[in-house]
């Protein structure tokens, strides 16, 4: 490509700004990168805690890991407070309401029931709950175990997972069923075999749970995104605040936030997410999350799996 062409694509690049789609492709149809997002990372490690339970039907289990909700299994929103407590932790607010239709967005994905701090959008579709509580966990206490190493309780060690940026997008993605150390085990079983153990006769550990944070830099108008889909519980929060709600014993359920609905984010700020997941029932354990946020790693708290 000549020096002309080259100054007149950076000028076109100038002129489009921050949000405009503009093409650089040379005028004879050649591509000057197949890859428009190549100078990302390929792809993102953050590391978690990863904490074991015993069932309830094991001594010394805990009793809301392989628990039938009173209302049946199914997506319950609610359980948790709209606000992390002061120790970075969900908080109890309900025994949880049953979910008969998803809110959904224009694009028709399914989204967290309306909120003061999330801005509704022309296409919205409100969907429909329970309107009394349906026993999807049994107390305020014992679901604060859940992200708490509790000695006699749980067990825990720390657990990484690779988001891996798909080819020509901005987009993260782990996908249990494409992931490298999961793709052979039928879900996401980080500790089959480990800690308290396999339940049962399944040989697989199905009673867990699993805590993530991570920061980002807000970009408005990007499209920012976090979508995850998956079994059971997943709570995500951002700058403490919850955005994602898919709390219940149910099969794999998606639900997506675009932060460019969150009224209170300045743009270029740095903000936290913190992700909480369960897995407490058999038969299975799924667990996908695609982003178009950076994600930054940060050091997991110290864990001990004497805990026992």
């Amino acid at each position: 490509m000549n020096s002309k062409r080259i100054k007149a694509l950076a000028m076109l690049a100038l002129v489009g700004g921050a949000g405009a789609a503009v093409s650089l492709a040379p005028a004879d149809g050649t591509a000057m990168d197949n890859d428009p997002h190549a100078s990302l990372p390929s792809s993102i490690q953050l590391t978690g805690v990863v904490r074991d339970f015993k069932s309830k039907n094991e001594s010394g289990g805990h009793p809301d890991f392989e628990r039938q909700p009173s209302s049946g299994f199914a997506h319950y929103v609610g359980l948790v407070q709209d606000q992390l407590g002061s120790n970075g932790k969900p908080v109890w607010a309900s025994a949880g309401y049953k979910v008969s239709t998803q809110w959904r967005d224009a694009a028709g994905r399914n989204r967290i029931p309306n909120k003061s701090y999330i801005d509704a959008r022309s296409g919205d579709v409100n969907g429909a709950k329970a309107s009394s509580t349906g026993g999807a966990a049994t107390s305020s206490e014992r679901l604060a175990q859940w992200f708490t190493d509790v000695p006699g309780v749980n067990v825990s060690r720390n657990l990484p997972i690779t988001l891996v940026r798909q080819p020509g997008t901005n987009i993260y993605t782990f996908n249990d069923r494409t992931d490298p150390t999961y793709a052979s085990m039928g879900g996401f079983f980080p500790i089959n075999g480990e800690l308290f153990g396999n339940y049962s006769s399944t040989g697989k550990n199905f009673h867990f749970t699993y805590e993530l944070s991570t920061n980002f830099i807000y970009e408005r108008g990007t499209g920012q995104s976090f979508t995850f889909t998956g079994d059971d519980d997943v709570w995500v929060f951002i700058d403490g605040k919850l955005v994602i709600d898919l709390g219940g014993v149910h099969g794999a359920t998606s639900q997506t936030i675009e932060l460019d609905r969150l009224n209170w984010l300045t743009h270029g700020h740095e903000y936290s997410l913190k992700f909480f997941f369960v897995e407490r029932h058999t038969t299975q354990s799924n667990f996908r999350i695609d982003t178009t946020m950076r994600l930054r790693p940060l050091q997991p708290p110290s864990t001990s799996a004497l805990h026992d």
